[in-house]
């Protein structure tokens, strides 16, 4: 992935990672990628992707179970709608 100058890298990762929550990639209930595979995935360093996982909760597409990981949202709020 090419990462925009002007934008924060997390909030890109963050949009790509909404994306396919939407598109049904991570369906709900499942399991959102964690900071070690966005690290993988994207390059980014660890702060970035907690960043990322933190994101999605604010916004209401994931959840944090401790111990467990983070999964989507059971309704994802643009289901809400």
């Amino acid at each position: 992935m090419e990462f925009e100058p002007d934008i924060p890298r997390w909030r890109q990762v963050r949009d790509v990672i909404a994306q396919r929550i939407a598109a049904g990639v991570y369906p709900p209930g499942s399991r959102v990628p964690s900071v070690i595979q966005l690290q993988a995935e994207f390059g980014i360093a660890t702060s970035t992707g907690q960043k990322v996982i933190k994101a999605l909760r604010a916004d209401g597409l994931a959840y944090t179970e401790p111990g467990l990981g983070s999964f989507v949202s059971k309704v994802p709020p643009a289901a809400q709608q």
